[in-house]
């Protein structure tokens, strides 16, 4: 896919960007930018949306995305409540293409590390024991400097590399064919949702948003979400609804019309088809986990 020029986040003197987010919120625009980027959660939960696919996120959630990969991390309503006092923390690594010039595509040494970053291409999620190692080498990294921290940088890499705690994000043969111009007009709509979801939102509303007619947007969501609208607002209440299971002392009706949904019937047909389980089996299922 051709892309329109971008100002790089990393500057020129520079072959990679470490750094401390700390703020109400993450970004809340859904983008996608070239370079490699690990990410690490260590205050605030929401849902994460990286390229096909959607899953709530809290504390210590991990995942290393390849270029041109979109992505969002959707902080939970209240984060945008200017009285809530809740803040948001993490850790974000940029880095480019041309990292290390040529040599970890060329060279044998790195061929773990090259076959890392091809499969990044898809997302990875980090978990488990890696997860945890992570954490404090990416710490050490905020602070480190000159070629300490390419080293560091490179033990990261070398880390996930070795990894079978790696898991690919979105499906097989997932492409990113959205151009850069349609970035503010998919934000629009992924904002809108976020923000409305509870409600009935119909069609026309969100197609109006992008400046199309209704079975234009439909064509034009399907082919860049791999999935029809109606199916990625069902996702979104539904992932909601599983929140709200782990945090919640609330009946499964008030779940149910919480997250968006207006008959009990639907809701536990919808939830069933995509966890697997009722509600009600999910929650007693979760909170066994916890014994």
């Amino acid at each position: 896919m051709k892309q329109a020029l971008q100002k790089s986040r990393i500057p020129e003197d520079k072959a990679f960007v470490a750094k401390a987010l700390v703020a109400p919120n993450f970004d809340k625009h859904w983008h996608f930018h070239n370079e490699y980027q690990l990410f690490l959660v260590l205050e605030g939960k929401g849902t994460r949306f990286i390229g096909d696919q959607m899953k709530p996120f809290k504390e210590f959630d991990l995942v290393f995305t390849g270029p041109n990969l979109p992505h969002l991390w959707r902080n939970d309503p209240q984060y945008f409540d200017k009285d809530s006092g809740l803040m948001t923390k993490g850790i974000v690594v940029y880095f480019g293409k041309d990292f290390l010039g040529n040599a970890i595509y060329d060279k044998e040494e790195f061929e773990a590390i090259k076959t890392l970053l091809q499969k990044s291409e898809r997302g990875l999620e980090i978990t488990g024991k890696t997860n945890e190692l992570l954490r404090g080498q990416l710490e050490k990294l905020l602070d480190s400097k000159g070629i300490d921290s390419i080293l560091k940088l490179l033990e990261i890499l070398k880390v996930l590399s070795e990894s079978s705690d790696c898991h690919p994000i979105t499906q097989a043969g997932y492409i990113n064919t959205n151009k850069e111009s349609e970035k503010d007009r998919m934000s629009k709509v992924y904002e809108y949702v976020m923000e409305n979801f509870r409600q009935k939102i119909l069609l026309e509303e969100v197609a109006s948003l992008a400046n199309m007619t209704e079975s234009a947007f439909s064509r034009y969501f399907s082919s860049r979400m791999n999935k029809s609208f109606s199916e990625f607002l069902a996702d979104v209440r539904i992932g909601h609804a599983c929140k709200l299971l782990h945090e919640m002392d609330a009946n499964i009706s008030e779940i149910c019309y919480e997250s968006g949904f207006n008959t009990l019937s639907n809701f536990n047909r919808q939830f069933k088809e995509r966890i697997g389980v009722t509600p009600l089996v999910y929650k007693k299922d979760y909170f066994k986990t916890l014994e």
